[in-house]
């Protein structure tokens, strides 16, 4: 599974925030986590857990009668497809008009903008690193 492709659901995102907290789990062990806030039960959270086993989102282990569960993405990896999924479905895959609309609903304190700034700038340093590169191979 490549770090573009992780796409949970609303309904995994609790499960999975759950599972890196406490992983190794069981589903018993998330659905009580989950319980007051969700209300689901047992076999709803088995099931879309079993589910994101198969998707390739959670690995899960037999041990004797219980499985046993771990993620198989990272935090990391989850927020990027949020965001790909987010540019790709709400902006048609432009970068500028996103950026301006979380800008534009946020105050940003100095230190934010300092942050962000640095970020576009090590940015320039890669892209122009790769130029470099690029032009050698060639």
């Amino acid at each position: 599974m490549t770090p573009h492709s992780v796409e949970l659901t609303e309904a995994e995102w609790p499960v999975i925030k759950v599972v890196w907290e406490m992983e190794p789990c069981t589903a018993p062990a998330v659905q009580e986590r989950l319980a007051k806030a969700t209300g689901w039960t047992y076999s709803t959270v088995r099931t879309l857990m079993d589910r994101m086993a198969a998707k390739g989102v959670l690995k899960a282990k037999k041990e004797g009668k219980l499985t046993i569960y771990q993620s198989a993405i990272t935090r990391r990896q989850a927020q990027r497809g949020e965001l790909f999924y987010t540019l790709k479905h709400a902006f048609n895959g432009a970068l500028a008009p996103m950026v301006q609309c979380l800008l534009e609903s946020k105050d940003l304190d100095e230190d934010e903008i300092a942050k962000i700034e640095a970020l576009i700038e090590e940015g320039k340093k890669r892209r122009q690193k790769r130029k470099t590169q690029n032009s050698q191979d060639v």
